[in-house]
């Protein structure tokens, strides 16, 4: 059985995600488990051009939870009910190339879980 991957294009677990120029979200399914992995970064607030360091010293960061269902068939991140991971999940620097960094971030983290998923690790 494969993991269904659903891209999704919102941040889900910070609360400046609106003005992050960086947004990503996948949704992963397997069996009865459903997954989310979000990645923001690009933070920029409505008062300045600069971009901001979001949490302690990073510019990008992922984040991982259980999946909840918002509707009858739409499914969203619990973000009372996160998931450790042990892949890298932070940047600390911005520059030309930082949006490609996040999104190699995003992906081994993404990976990572459907290693979890299909050889049965305890989320």
């Amino acid at each position: 059985m494969n993991v269904k991957r659903t891209e999704r294009g919102w941040g889900v677990h910070f609360c400046g995600a609106h003005n992050c120029l960086f947004r990503r979200n996948t949704l992963l399914e397997y069996n009865n488990t459903r997954i989310v992995v979000s990645t923001v970064g690009a933070w920029r607030t409505l008062h300045s051009d600069e971009f901001q360091k979001m949490g302690s010293n990073r510019y990008y960061e992922t984040m991982v939870f259980h999946a909840q269902q918002v509707q009858e068939i739409y499914w969203d991140a619990d973000v009372s009910y996160q998931i450790d991971f042990d892949s890298p999940w932070t940047i600390d620097t911005i520059g030309n190339d930082s949006d490609m960094k996040a999104n190699d971030m995003h992906e081994k983290v993404v990976d990572e879980f459907i290693w979890k998923l299909k050889t049965g690790v305890n989320l």
